[in-house]
This record gives C-alpha cells, sequence and structure tokens, in this order.
C-alpha cells in the first residue's frame, strides 16, 4: 500500500479525517456545524466539513457516501463519488440528501461522509472510424438479464 503525505488545513474543533480500521480505503469526515441541522424527506443541504486540503499532483479526493447513514437512514450525498481536485483549495462542502421518509438530524460533528484519495491519470483521445468488436458489443443496462 502506497502513502503519500497530504497538507491540510482544519478550520474545525474536530479531529483530522481518519481510518477507522487497518484496511479501511475511506476516511470518516465530519459535519462542522455549530447546531444540528435537520434535512425534511428529499431535502439537501450543503454541510461545511472546515477542511481544505493541497493534494499532490495526480491526485483527487473523492468524497462518498457512508454505507451505515444511508442503511439505516436514508442518508446519502447528490454527487456521489464527489470529486477535489488537485487544484482546489477552498472548504470542502458535502452535499447531503435525504432520501428517506422521515427527517433526519445531522448532529455537530457527526461523521457524515468518507474520503478516499485517489490517482488519477488523463486520457488523450484518438478520433477512429472504427473501435475493435467485443463478446458484449454495445450491450448495456441489464443487457445480461437477471439470472
Amino acid at each position: 500500500m502506497e502513502h503519500i503525505t497530504v497538507k491540510i488545513i482544519n478550520e474545525s474543533p474536530y479531529d483530522l479525517p481518519s481510518y477507522e480500521t487497518p484496511s479501511a480505503a475511506g476516511m470518516d469526515v465530519r459535519a462542522n456545524i455549530s447546531e444540528p441541522v435537520t434535512l425534511g424527506p428529499l431535502e439537501r443541504r450543503l454541510i461545511p466539513t472546515g477542511l481544505r486540503i493541497q493534494l499532490p499532483q495526480g491526485y483527487e479526493c473523492q468524497i462518498r457516501p457512508r454505507s451505515g447513514l444511508a442503511l439505516r437512514h436514508g442518508l446519502s450525498l447528490v454527487n456521489t463519488p464527489g470529486t477535489v481536485d488537485a487544484d482546489y483549495r477552498g472548504e470542502i462542502g458535502i452535499i447531503v440528501i435525504n432520501l428517506s421518509n422521515e427527517p433526519y438530524t445531522i448532529a455537530p460533528g457527526e461523521r457524515i461522509a468518507q474520503m478516499v484519495v485517489k490517482e488519477y491519470v488523463h486520457v488523450s483521445w484518438d478520433p477512429v472510424g472504427r473501435i475493435d468488436d467485443t463478446v458484449r458489443g454495445d450491450g448495456g443496462f441489464g443487457h445480461t438479464g437477471t439470472e
């Protein structure tokens, strides 16, 4: 497993994002709010984190939902995964949505998302008139059936 060092400014009173287990890919991110925020059914809100990061070139930070909040409370992220680019220097905000039928209250300091730092590559396009055939071909969106 590769390790990198990322510069971070934490403007919140909470601990830095951290891995909950040794093999975890995502670090929990907390809501930097001074009072609880209640989301009604299908309501979405930008929740601040108080975090600003400086990623090395060639890396991105993905913001993903927490599976426990999704399963138990229907809480998710509107743009999942959210992407924080290496040249972004603003505060990381998390667009949380309540997909349940019940209101959900986010508490100050609650773990609302997870972040995964990933390496990426840039693509150079090669415009052509034909691409190679495969067994799958252009089948998509359930083309293999349910059995």
